[in-house]
C-alpha cells in the first residue's frame, strides 16, 4: 500500500505533481533478474528496499514506496517496438538535488542516455539493465509554466548541466540517496495509436490533454500538472496487444481522491492501470 502524502520534518516540500486531484504513486516492472534490476535502482537512482511482499522487491524514497520489481526469469526481453514503458519519471524535490545527483552521476561516470531542458523541468535520461527507460528530473516552479488554450509550452533544448551545476555554489552537499518526497512524477507509455491513447486516459481516467510533440505523443494531467501521463508512437506505432511474457512494464498505480472504487483495468494496448482512491 502506497504511503499517504506527508512531509517529514526538514524534508523539502511535496512536489506540485502530488498534490493533484490524480497522480502517478507507485510503478511495477518484472524482471529477469529481479535482484540485479534492484541494486540497479538502489545505486543509481537512490533508491532504497523497503521490504519483499509477493514475490516482488519493493523500494522507495523516504517513507513512500515507488515501485515494485518482480522475479519473472523466464520471460523474454521487452521489445522496444511494442506497447509498454518508455520511461519512469522520478522527480526530485529541489533543482538542488537533481544537481547533487549530477554531480554524483558524473563522478561515478554513470551512463545517461540524454540531458534535456524542457522549460517546465529539467531531466537527465538513463536505461536499466534490463532495457526500462528512466528520468531523473526536478520541475521549475508551476507559476512560471505557461498555458495557452489550455496546452502548456514544453519544449526539448539541451540541459545547460554547467548551470545546474552552479547550483550547489549556494547549496553544496553530497548526494546521498533518493530524499524524502521523491516521488515517481509521471510515467511515459509506448502506444500504438497516439489519438487512441490520447482517448482512453480522457475517457477512463478524467486526464486532461496538455501538450502534443506533433501527431505522434500526447501528454495529459490531473490538476493543471504538465504531464502525469504520456504516450509516444515513435517506435511502437501500430503495436498490438502487449506480450504478458515479456519483462518490462507490470502495473501503473494512480492514486485518485475524486472517490469512488478502487479498481484495475487495461489502456488498449494491454498496460496494466491501477487506481487506488485516497482522501484529498
Amino acid at each position: 500500500m502506497t504511503t499517504e502524502n506527508r512531509t517529514a520534518p526538514g524534508a523539502a516540500p511535496l512536489p506540485f505533481a502530488m498534490t493533484t486531484p490524480v497522480r502517478v504513486a507507485r510503478i511495477g516492472l518484472k524482471a529477469r533478474d529481479a535482484e540485479n534490476l534492484a541494486a540497479y535502482y538502489r545505486a543509481v537512482v537512490g533508491l532504497h528496499e523497503m521490504g519483499r511482499r509477493d514475490g516482488a522487491i519493493v523500494l522507495g524514497a523516504g517513507d513512500r514506496e515507488l515501485m515494485e520489481i518482480e522475479s519473472f526469469p523466464s520471460a523474454r526481453p521487452d521489445d522496444p517496438r511494442s506497447a509498454g514503458l518508455f520511461h519512469t519519471a522520478f522527480l526530485l524535490p529541489t533543482r538542488g538535488d537533481l544537481a547533487r545527483w549530477t554531480r554524483r552521476a558524473i563522478e561515478q561516470q554513470i551512463p545517461v542516455s540524454g540531458a534535456s531542458d524542457h522549460i517546465v523541468s529539467e531531466a537527465i535520461y538513463l536505461t536499466d539493465p534490463e532495457g526500462n527507460g528512466i528520468e531523473i528530473y526536478s520541475d521549475r516552479p508551476n507559476d512560471q509554466w505557461t498555458w495557452n488554450d489550455g496546452l502548456v509550452e514544453m519544449r526539448t533544448d539541451a540541459l545547460d548541466v554547467r548551470g545546474l551545476l552552479d547550483v550547489l555554489k549556494l547549496e553544496g552537499g553530497e548526494w546521498t540517496g533518493a530524499p524524502q518526497n521523491t516521488v515517481v512524477g509521471h510515467v511515459h507509455l509506448r502506444a500504438g495509436d497516439a489519438k487512441q491513447a490520447e482517448k482512453f486516459w480522457n475517457e477512463q481516467v478524467g486526464l486532461d490533454t496538455v501538450s502534443y510533440y506533433g501527431d505522434r505523443a500526447v501528454f495529459l494531467s490531473s490538476g493543471k500538472y504538465h504531464h502525469h501521463i504520456a504516450a509516444n508512437t515513435w517506435a511502437s506505432l501500430g503495436a498490438g496487444k502487449r506480450d504478458k511474457d515479456r519483462t518490462g512494464l507490470n502495473w501503473v498505480e494512480l492514486e485518485d481522491t475524486r472517490g469512488g472504487d478502487d479498481r484495475t483495468f487495461e489502456d488498449p494496448w494491454g498496460n496494466v492501470i491501477n487506481t487506488v482512491r485516497r482522501v484529498a
